[in-house]
C-alpha cells in the first residue's frame, strides 16, 4: 500500500529510520519488496524482520527508462506484494519535475533540491514546491547545507560542501513550510564520503533537533560502502580503490535526533556490481542476462533485509500497519 512520507515519519520519529532506496528496473523492484517482507522460502512474511520502506525515483531513473515503466513495476509490486507498506518519493528532483510528478498523481512525496542555490533563492524555490505539492496532498522534502559529490543535476566539490546550519534549518523550515529536511552533516553522494578519520557531525545533528523538535530529518549519500563488495568487485575486475562510506551503526544513533529517513543508493549499485562482474567472469560463455538477474534479485533483498536492520526499521511493518488501520 502507498503512503505518505509524513505519516511513516510520525511514526518512525525517535524511535527508527526508513530506508529509502532507489530503483531503476525490475530487479532492484522485486528484490526491494521481498528484502522488506523478509520473504522465505515459501514467500511468507517474516513479520519479526518486515519493515515499512520508501521508493526512491531519481530524475535520471525517470529518464533512464521513462517514468511510466516505474510507475508500472511499482504498481504490479503494490499488488504481488500486498503486505507491503511504502511511500513512492522523487529524489533530487528539479521544479520543474516536481511539478510532473505532483500532477503524474502517482507520487506520495517530492523532493525539491534548490540547495545550489543561496539560502533565499532555495526559501523561494522551495515554498513554491510546497504549495503545489500541499494543494494536491503531496508532502515536500528539501535540502539545506551542500553534501560534497554528484546527485543528478547538483555537482558539489568537496572543498565547497558544506554543513548545515542549525539556525538556518529553523528559519528556513518558517519560511518554506517543507515537511521533512535533508540536512548536511558530513556525508557526501557516492562511493568516496570519507577520507581519514572524519565522519558524521552529530553535534549538528542535534543542534537541528534542538531547534527543530519532533521535525523529521533525512541523512542523505548513507550507503555504507561494504568493503567486501568492494574487494569483490575489484577481484572481478573492478576499479573502486578507496571507497569509503558510513558506518551502519551510527544510523541507530541518528534516528535517536530526529533522523527518520535514511537514503541509500551507492550500496545497492554495488550489490548489483558484484553480482554481475563476478558472474560473467565465472561464466564468460554465458548471454543470458536472466540468471545473474535471478542471482542479484536474491541478494539485493538479503542486502535490504540487513540494511533495515541497521536502520531500526525491521519488524516494524506489523505495527505500522496497525496504526494505520490495515
Amino acid at each position: 500500500m502507498i503512503v505518505t512520507t509524513k505519516q511513516l515519519f510520525e511514526l518512525a520519529y525517535g524511535k527508527y529510520a526508513i530506508g529509502a532506496y532507489n530503483i531503476n528496473n525490475v530487479e532492484q523492484c522485486k528484490g526491494l519488496f521481498e528484502g522488506c517482507l523478509a520473504l522465505g522460502a515459501d514467500g511468507k512474511v517474516n513479520w519479526d524482520l518486515a519493515a515499512p520502506f520508501i521508493i526512491q525515483i531519481s530524475k535520471g531513473a525517470r529518464s533512464y527508462t521513462n517514468k511510466v515503466f516505474l510507475e508500472g513495476l511499482i504498481r504490479a509490486a503494490d499488488e504481488i506484494y500486498p503486505d507491503a507498506v511504502f511511500a513512492v518519493h522523487l529524489d533530487h528532483g528539479d521544479e520543474k519535475t516536481c511539478y510532473d510528478c505532483i500532477e503524474s498523481g502517482f507520487y506520495s512525496s517530492v523532493m525539491i533540491d534548490a540547495s545550489h542555490e543561496d539560502f533565499d533563492g532555495n526559501v523561494a524555490t522551495t515554498k513554491r514546491v510546497v504549495d503545489a505539492a500541499h494543494a494536491k496532498g503531496l508532502v515536500v522534502e528539501a535540502e539545506l547545507g551542500q553534501l560534497g559529490g554528484v546527485e543528478e543535476h547538483v555537482q558539489v566539490s568537496e572543498a565547497d560542501a558544506k554543513l548545515t546550519d542549525p539556525e538556518q534549518a529553523k528559519e528556513f523550515v518558517k519560511r518554506t513550510g517543507v515537511d521533512s529536511l535533508a540536512c548536511a552533516i558530513g556525508t557526501s553522494h557516492g562511493a568516496f564520503k570519507f577520507s581519514g578519520t572524519q565522519g558524521l557531525h552529530f553535534d549538528v545533528l542535534a543542534e537541528i533537533q534542538k531547534r527543530l523538535p519532533g521535525f523529521p530529518l533525512v541523512m542523505h549519500g548513507s550507503s555504507s560502502v561494504p568493503q567486501d563488495e568492494v574487494e569483490r568487485i575489484n577481484a572481478a575486475g573492478g576499479k573502486l580503490a578507496g571507497a569509503k562510506g558510513v558506518n551502519a551503526d551510527e544510523f541507530a544513533q541518528a534516528a535517536k535526533l530526529g533522523v527518520t529517513k535514511i537514503n541509500i543508493d551507492t550500496d545497492g549499485r554495488l550489490v548489483w556490481t558484484r553480482v554481475h562482474r563476478e558472474y560473467f567472469k565465472n561464466h564468460p560463455e554465458n548471454f543470458d542476462l536472466r540468471p545473474p538477474g535471478k542471482i542479484f534479485i536474491d541478494e539485493y533483498a538479503k542486502f535490504i533485509t540487513a540494511k533495515n536492520l541497521k536502520l531500526g526499521s525491521s519488524g516494524q511493518l506489523k505495527a505500522v500497519r496497525k496504526a494505520l488501520g490495515l
